[in-house]
This record gives C-alpha cells, sequence and structure tokens, in this order.
C-alpha cells in the first residue's frame, strides 16, 4: 500500500489520478485489475473505481476487454514520448555526468534502458588524456554488456533478470555472460554497490557502473570507463563510491 500524501483542498484527486499513472506505469507489462490498484493506491473501492473509469474515458488508461487488467493508454504514452523524452532525461542529467567527469578527470557515460537493452543517452570526457569511446551517444547495448548496462540489469529483479538472459542467451554468452557468470555478477553488485567490467567490450578497457531512478519510471545508471592500468581494484571502489554519493544527492536534490 502506498502512503497517501496530505495534500491542499482542491488537489487530493489531482495527486490521487496521477499517482494511479504512476502504479499502471509500473506494472504495465501485465497491468492491474481494480482489486490490485486498490490494494497498491490505498483508495477505497468506489474512489479507484472512479478515478480509472476517468482515465479510461480520456484515453490515458485503456481496460482489457477479457482480462478486464488496465494499462496505460495512449494518450499518456503520447505525453510520455513527447514530454518525457530521451533528451529532456539526457539534459536534465548532463549536469551530474559533467561533474563527475570532472571530478575524476574520465571518461563518463550515461545510459538508459529500454526493454532489454541500454541505450547512450550522453558520454563526457574528463582532462586525462586517453579518452574511451567503447560506447557512441545513440548507441544501444543488450543489459549486462558494459558497465552500466551490467547495472541497469544487476539492479532489475531476479526473474526479470533470468528472463532477459534466456531470451538474449547466445548473445550474452557471446559476451562472457553465462547465466552462472551474470549471476555472480549481480551478487558482486550488491554487495558493492557497483558493477565492474574488464575488457569486455574493448580490450585493456575497463569500467565501473551504477545503476539509478531519476523517477519512479525512469532508470538509468552512470558509469566510467577508463584503460586498465588506471582502473585499478581500489581506484575502481573510489569511483564507485563516488557515482553512489553523487547519484543520490542530486536524485535527493531534484526532489526537494
Amino acid at each position: 500500500m502506498r502512503k497517501q500524501t496530505t495534500s491542499p483542498a482542491g488537489t487530493q484527486s489531482i495527486r490521487r489520478a496521477l499517482e494511479m499513472m504512476r502504479v499502471l506505469a509500473e506494472h504495465n507489462n501485465k497491468g492491474l485489475n481494480l482489486k490490485e490498484l486498490m490494494e497498491i493506491t490505498g483508495l477505497g473501492r468506489s474512489t479507484a473505481h472512479r478515478l480509472i473509469s476517468c482515465l479510461v474515458d480520456e484515453g490515458f488508461a485503456m481496460r482489457e476487454s477479457l482480462t478486464k487488467r488496465y494499462h496505460i493508454g495512449l494518450e499518456a504514452l503520447q505525453i510520455g514520448l513527447s514530454a518525457v523524452s530521451e533528451t529532456s532525461v539526457t539534459d536534465s542529467l548532463r549536469p551530474l555526468i559533467m561533474r563527475l567527469a570532472r571530478i575524476s578527470g574520465d571518461t563518463v557515460f550515461l545510459v538508459i534502458r529500454q526493454g532489454d537493452y541500454a541505450l547512450c543517452l550522453a558520454r563526457e570526457h574528463g582532462d586525462f588524456p586517453v579518452r574511451i569511446f567503447t560506447i557512441n551517444e545513440g548507441e544501444k547495448r543488450l543489459l549486462g554488456v558494459g558497465a552500466g548496462g551490467l547495472a541497469l540489469l544487476a539492479s532489475l529483479p531476479k526473474k526479470t533478470m533470468e528472463k532477459i538472459h534466456q531470451r538474449h542467451k547466445a548473445e550474452m554468452e557471446k559476451a562472457g555472460l553465462s547465466l552462472t557468470t551474470l549471476e555472480r555478477k549481480v551478487r558482486e553488485y550488491k554487495n558493492k554497490g557497483y558493477s565492474e567490467t574488464e575488457s569486455t567490450i574493448t580490450p585493456g578497457i575497463s569500467g565501473v557502473g551504477y545503476a539509478f531512478r531519476p523517477s519512479r519510471i525512469t532508470h538509468v545508471a552512470v558509469s566510467f570507463g577508463a584503460i586498465d592500468s588506471r582502473l585499478t581494484s581500489k581506484r575502481r571502489k573510489e569511483l564507485g563510491e563516488l557515482m553512489k554519493f553523487e547519484c543520490n544527492h542530486w536524485v535527493k536534490n531534484m526532489h526537494q
């Protein structure tokens, strides 16, 4: 059950409708029935039914006729594509990766999850003379490949990670990621709080990655890339802790 937020007079219904939209977005793959919507939002039956019916009428939600489960509607999807585009996410987070590049001196990447893939949104170079070009802006890689993609995959539920690996088993194993190896890397991510890669994409290049959510439905990761000799075990730990601090600090300030 979600914690209910105290709202000024006249805004409570708006907040409830927006919360319902967020809940639908989080569960859009399988959808939710009315009872599940009530349980997650903490709303009574009549209120939940009134809100979801209004969202359906306006095209911001849709109801499957056979299963009676609700999903995000076309109007909401269109707004999402227009307002929360890759460009706006990049613009919002670019100051963060510029700061990380300036502090570290290394190359910093920003990637966002798109289904089973990680899309590179931005790349910033620090002042270290050897610059890393393992992925270009606008290029996609399978989740798990590269430090940022590995961080994204490792932060997903175990069943989701296993299904992604199953769907792309051949490509995963070609990249050296058997299910056993991937499970080990996921455990390491959860223990350390950051991912580590060594010569997985480009020989001689290592990486450190950290995944976080600027919003409940936006899943991104930042990562450092550098030559192996620069990214020693000690420095990987330093950069991992730096990423965690700076990203969490950025999210905290964004919501204040």
